[in-house]
């Protein structure tokens, strides 16, 4: 069944009842991993502005209500695909942190050997076969792990996540309507923070309804608030049932807003590419305080034991830039591993 509907932003009673419906123990455990990405991503900051981290970096920060929503309702064996803004969904899927502040630092203890640093992510054990830079390059990819799921009678699901930038192009499109024909088991996640790099939606687009545009081709479509990890979380559960019970894909835009630049630490004000104002009202909806203050005001916790996890998480991501600086560089003898060359034997 396909078709779109808007979802309009939560109420603070539908919000209320929706974190009584899923117990403590998940809403305790939602918010921990907002906070590893979090603090994660605020360290990988730091290092880039001490020259200490040499690749480029896409930071997460203010979007990790996606990624965390997302995976918590998949299993190990379910496939994510990435792009250049992907330290969230590593992480938020299940990868070891030390590992990827090894990768960041390129050494041979990352995730990716030290050959990827920041944009090519891969942890096969986690179910993440790899992110790539080029923007909509792994959309294609998901679906192709999608129709192998399906084609091996396996109940496994493929997500792709992807900025908006990427729905402007070919592949995408392509990619939609192939999945749609087949009823893959194939859920689009649209991380729509409005900005293409350094230009507006607003500047290439005569819609902000991505999702609409989906809809055309009779997928479920669906836009959520990107800023609310427990949305989030109910959304991509109801996806992934229809995928595993073969009513097809499903299409989330979810409307987010990244705190930091484009690319490294800067927050882009300073060379006047965003509004102050605009940023300022996204800082607002923070995901980590709109959860922390449900979960205070509801009883689930208290504002000691929240600052507790945030000394523990500090406290292993002293320890993954410990790892990391203490890792060995790759030394160049694998350098031709994992290179193939066509028609050689």
């Amino acid at each position: 069944m396909g078709g779109s509907t808007e979802l309009l932003m939560s109420t603070d009673i539908d919000l209320k009842s929706r974190a009584r419906s899923l117990g403590k123990e998940t809403l305790l455990g939602l918010h921990l991993q907002l906070i590893r990405i979090r603090l994660f991503e605020e360290r990988a900051a730091e290092l880039l502005e001490a020259k200490e981290i040499n690749t480029a970096c896409h930071l997460y920060i203010g979007q990790e209500a996606v990624a965390t929503g997302v995976c918590k309702a998949l299993r190990n064996t379910d496939l994510i695909w990435g792009n250049h803004r992907s330290h969230g969904h590593y992480l938020a899927k299940g990868g070891d942190m030390r590992s990827i502040m090894a990768e960041l630092l390129c050494k041979a203890t990352g995730c990716a050997k030290g050959r990827g640093g920041s944009m090519h992510l891969y942890n096969k054990e986690i179910g993440m076969l790899g992110t790539v830079p080029m923007v909509a390059a792994t959309i294609p990819i998901g679906v192709g792990a999608a129709l192998a799921a399906k084609l091996k009678k396996t109940d496994d699901v493929s997500v792709a996540f992807f900025g908006d930038g990427a729905t402007e192009e070919g592949i995408f499109f392509e990619a939609i309507n192939f999945a749609a024909l087949h009823k893959l088991p194939m859920i689009f996640v649209c991380e729509n923070n409005y900005m293409s790099s350094h230009l507006p939606l607003t500047d290439r687009r005569t819609t902000e309804k991505l999702f609409e545009l989906v809809a055309m081709n009779s997928m479920h479509s669906i836009r959520a608030d990107g800023m609310n990890v427990i949305e989030m979380y109910d959304l991509s559960t109801e996806a992934v049932e229809r995928a595993r019970r073969g009513d097809g894909p499903t299409f989330i835009e979810a409307e987010t807003y990244r705190f930091r630049g484009h690319v490294g630490p800067k927050d882009d004000l300073d060379v006047g590419i965003r509004d102050r104002d605009i940023l300022q009202s996204w800082i607002d909806r923070d995901p980590i305080l709109q959860l922390e203050s449900l979960l205070v005001s509801e009883g689930y916790t208290t504002a000691a034991k929240l600052e507790t996890i945030r000394k523990q998480v500090l406290a292993e991501v002293a320890d993954s830039v410990e790892f990391a600086r203490n890792s060995p560089d790759p030394d160049g003898s694998g350098v031709l591993d994992h290179v193939f060359i066509g028609g050689a034997k």
